[in-house]
């Protein structure tokens, strides 16, 4: 990464850090920009959080290694990550109209993981997201193996998740992730 690039993603960061300071209580901007330090790496993958249009922010911190957790924040489901299905499987197995790809390998394409349900419902604890959007979730293996997958979204109030068939796709269908730095 450049270093124009890098400071402009650094800039980028921290006015969000600071704009929303409920995300991240007790930590201060010093000690992310310290683990962002000692992991080069981190930088190129938020620039590809953002690139896609996830918005990533800090939402905690780790407490065994005091690593932060950065996690997409972008009030719908990310722009550049939407009209997927589920996984690669799910993509193979679409006969026609197939999507550009599946959440489950762009996740692991921008090197961030899909969230699960609980840390989809602790996220929006911070905030409300996907009010007219829905995100992928990471599915229990056991769901997965009987063709179906989870999203979430939040509606009249309320955080929901819902069952689809991993082949579904829709426009308004993303996914959130996060990255430990």
């Amino acid at each position: 990464m450049k270093t124009a690039e890098r400071d402009s993603l650094l800039g980028l960061l921290q006015a969000r850090f600071e704009q929303y300071g409920r995300r991240h209580p007790g930590i201060a901007w010093a000690e992310v920009l310290a683990r962002l330090a000692a992991q080069p790496g981190a930088l190129e993958l938020l620039q590809r959080m953002e690139q896609t249009g996830g918005e990533p922010d800090v939402i905690g911190r780790e407490e065994a290694s005091g690593r932060m957790l950065f996690c997409d924040c972008a009030a719908e489901s990310p722009a550049g990550r939407r009209s997927l299905c589920y996984d690669e499987a799910a993509l193979a197995a679409r006969k026609e109209h197939k999507p550009a790809g599946s959440a489950v390998e762009l996740a692991a394409a921008i090197g961030i993981e899909l969230l699960d349900e609980a840390q989809y419902r602790a996220l929006q604890a911070l905030g409300e997201f996907d009010l007219k959007t829905s995100s992928w979730v990471r599915t229990p293996a056991a769901i997965r193996q009987l063709g179906g997958a989870l999203f979430c979204d939040r509606r009249y109030g309320q955080v929901f998740t819902y069952h689809n068939g991993v082949q579904s796709y829709y426009a308004a269908r993303g996914f959130r992730g996060r990255l430990l730095v």
